[in-house]
């Protein structure tokens, strides 16, 4: 892995997750509550997440159910 991608696959946060999908915020965190397979990472009391995993989640289609 170059380090490139080491940089992008860094642990976001919710609010820049939201921003990459181009959502609000607050639709990601109901996402969180009704979307099981979202690959959201829950540290402390953050959630994180990873732009490859949302990446792959959203080609698999399920990001769509």
């Amino acid at each position: 892995m170059n380090k490139k991608n080491a940089i992008e696959d860094n642990y976001i946060s919710i609010d820049e997750a939201a921003k990459y999908l181009g959502i609000k915020t607050v639709t990601l965190r109901n996402w969180i509550k009704k979307k099981p397979d979202l690959p959201a990472h829950r540290i402390g009391k953050l959630w994180k997440f990873k732009r490859s995993e949302l990446d792959e989640w959203i080609a698999s289609g399920k990001s769509a159910e």
